[in-house]
């Protein structure tokens, strides 16, 4: 892939992505993946009301210094909040225990949220001659998320083509899209992702919960690894299907 062009000066520079960087260990791994694929980082937050905001905001600021990210912008969206009808943003919801064998959409689905994060992310990309936007999502998301399918990228990707301007080329990349969460992980510790400074939990600041589902994959994916999860939990359940049955 060629060098991308400093939309300001017209001069060559290294390629550029932008990197939905929410602090999660999913979006650490996808920005250890850009950076190895030879992108310059722009690391783009968004805050939008949910339960974990200050953490996750908190743990995106580092992973973009680790990654040495050339720019980091964070975006405060008061919409998703106000549309609610997610426990991750409406405090009349609860979040739910995990329930990993369900095939029902759970309730911290934010509706239509990575079409919305994802248009921010291109704005962003345009205006600074990126040529790729990264998002985390990953197989178990798309099993209960319907904006984390492959076909929602793809499409997402026609969007993008025929809305920017002729010259702009950005591909919507989604590394992850038909692995696991305990393929990312593996993947992560390979390429040395500081996970201790990623947060998944949905419910708490400190400790994760380690109940939530965000927390149950997570701890998973690393106990199925073998390996021990460097974030604290007020509890450490095993999640293993062989000590479950």
């Amino acid at each position: 892939m060629s060098d991308s062009t400093d939309p300001t000066t017209d001069e060559p520079t290294e390629k550029r992505a932008v990197v939905l960087l929410s602090g999660g260990m999913d979006s650490a791994t996808a920005a250890a993946v850009a950076r190895e694929r030879g992108y310059e980082i722009y690391a783009l937050h968004t805050s939008y009301g949910q339960r974990t905001e200050d953490r996750e905001l908190e743990c995106a600021r580092r992973l973009a210094e680790a990654f040495d990210a050339a720019d980091f912008l964070r975006i405060e969206t008061g919409h998703l909040s106000a549309i609610g009808a997610s426990s991750l943003t409406d405090d009349e919801l609860d979040v739910a225990d995990a329930d990993m064998d369900s095939d029902e959409i759970p309730t911290s689905y934010v509706p239509f949220r990575n079409a919305n994060l994802l248009a921010m992310a291109v704005s962003y990309a345009e205006a600074n001659g990126c040529e790729a936007v990264f998002i985390g999502a990953h197989s178990e998301d798309f099993s209960g998320y319907p904006d984390c399918r492959p076909e929602f990228f793809e499409a997402f990707e026609q969007v993008v083509d025929v809305g920017t301007k002729p010259e702009t080329e950005i591909a919507i990349e989604a590394p992850f899209v038909e692995l696991s969460k305990t393929d990312i992980a593996e993947q992560g510790l390979e390429l040395e992702v500081p996970y201790e400074h990623t947060w998944s939990c949905y419910r708490e600041n400190e400790p994760a919960c380690g109940t939530c589902d965000a927390c149950a994959y997570r701890l998973q994916a690393f106990q199925r690894l073998g390996v021990h999860d460097p974030i604290e939990y007020e509890q450490r359940p095993s999640y293993l299907e062989d000590e479950a049955a």
